[in-house]
C-alpha cells in the first residue's frame, strides 16, 4: 500500500508543479513546435520512470534496436495494465502519441500533457469521429510523429495472451505506408491488476519485434495485417511468459 501512495502523491505533486512548465512550453511551441515536442517527451518520460522507481518495477527490453530512430512508426501492443504506457513510452526514441479514450480528458493537467505528448482521443460511441481520429492519426504520422495504439481496444481481464484486435487500428500503417512495431509485454498485471489496491515489485519483460512493412507482404497478409501482427505478438508473449 505505501508504494501506491508514494506514486499517487509523485503524480499528484508532478502535475501540479508542471503548470509553470506547461505555460514555458505552450510559449517554446510558438517559436520551435519541434523543441516543445521533444521536451514533453523527456519531461514525461522522467515522471515516468520515477513511478516506475517507486513501484519497485525491473523492465526486461529486448530488440530495442528493432525500433527505426528516423521515422515515424505505429507501435502495436498488447495491453493487460495501466502500467503498459508508463513502461513503453519512456523507452520511445521520438515523440510518440498515445491513442487514448476520450474520458481521459476530463483529467485536469494530465490532459494538458496528453495533448502536448501529441495523444489522440477515441469517443467509442461515435463512428464519425472514431474516423477523424484515424485521419489525424495518419496525419500525424505522415509529420514525423509516432503513434502508439492497442488494438484491442481496452485492457485484456482473462488468462488470454491477447484479445480481439479491431481491424481499423491498422489503417494509420495501411494509409501512411509507415512500419509496425509490434511490442510486447509480459507480467505487467503483476504490478497491480491482479491484487489492487496493492502494487507489487515485478520484473516485467518488452520485447519490439521485428519492423512490419505492409508493402512488403503477401497480398493475403495485407488483407489481414491484423491477424498477421496479432500472430507475431501472441507467438512473443508465450515464449516470454517464462522469462
Amino acid at each position: 500500500m505505501i508504494r501506491l501512495i508514494l506514486a499517487v502523491l509523485f503524480v499528484a505533486i508532478f502535475l501540479i508543479i508542471s503548470l509553470p512548465i506547461q505555460l514555458v512550453l505552450w510559449i517554446i511551441s510558438k517559436f520551435n513546435e519541434n523543441a516543445k515536442k521533444r521536451a514533453s517527451l523527456a519531461i514525461v518520460s522522467w515522471a515516468f520512470n520515477v513511478v516506475i522507481f517507486i513501484c519497485g518495477v525491473k523492465r526486461t527490453v529486448i530488440g530495442e534496436e528493432n525500433v527505426p530512430k528516423d521515422t515515424a512508426v505505429l507501435y502495436v501492443g498488447n495491453h493487460r495494465s495501466i502500467f503498459d504506457i508508463v513502461l513503453c513510452y519512456p523507452r520511445v526514441p521520438n515523440p510518440t502519441g498515445f491513442i487514448s479514450k476520450k474520458e481521459v480528458l476530463k483529467i485536469p493537467l494530465l490532459n494538458i500533457w496528453m495533448i502536448f505528448m501529441d495523444c489522440l482521443f477515441l469517443d467509442r460511441k461515435d463512428i464519425r469521429k472514431g474516423l477523424e481520429m484515424v485521419l489525424s492519426a495518419i496525419d500525424k504520422v505522415k509529420n514525423g510523429i509516432s503513434i502508439f495504439i492497442y488494438p484491442e481496444g481496452t485492457r485484456i481481464k482473462t488468462d488470454e495472451p491477447i484479445g480481439e484486435f479491431h481491424k481499423g487500428s491498422f489503417k494509420i500503417a495501411q494509409k501512411s505506408g509507415c512500419p509496425i512495431i509490434p511490442v510486447v509485454v509480459n507480467h505487467t498485471e503483476e504490478i497491480f491488476e491482479k491484487h489492487m489496491p496493492f502494487i507489487k515489485s515485478t520484473n516485467v519483460t518488452i520485447e519490439y519485434c521485428k519492423p512490419v512493412i505492409i508493402s512488403e507482404l503477401s497480398k493475403e497478409d495485407q488483407k489481414n495485417i491484423d491477424q498477421y501482427v496479432k500472430s507475431i505478438i501472441v507467438e512473443t508473449y508465450l515464449k516470454n511468459q517464462e522469462l
